[in-house]
């Protein structure tokens, strides 16, 4: 419950700081709340992009890295 709270509270706040921000550079609101609702979708987006990309070049790593066999001291 408290991780829904605390992911609820930073998405509105994205979208707040979004809209702040926007419609400080434009002065337009109508502006400002399509770049507010707009941004975290496409932001989102590009998250699951990255995080695909990243756990590629990941799994190539692993993939590359030598693998030794323990060797048995007698």
């Amino acid at each position: 419950m408290k991780l829904a709270l605390k992911t609820g509270s930073y998405s509105l706040m994205h979208l707040v700081v979004a809209i702040a921000v926007t419609y400080t550079i434009t002065r337009d609101w109508r502006a400002a709340l399509a770049v507010g609702l707009i941004e975290p979708a496409v932001q989102t987006a590009a998250f699951l992009i990255h995080d695909r990309v990243w756990a590629r070049i990941e799994a190539r790593k692993q993939a590359a890295a030598p693998t030794t066999a323990p060797s048995s001291a007698a």
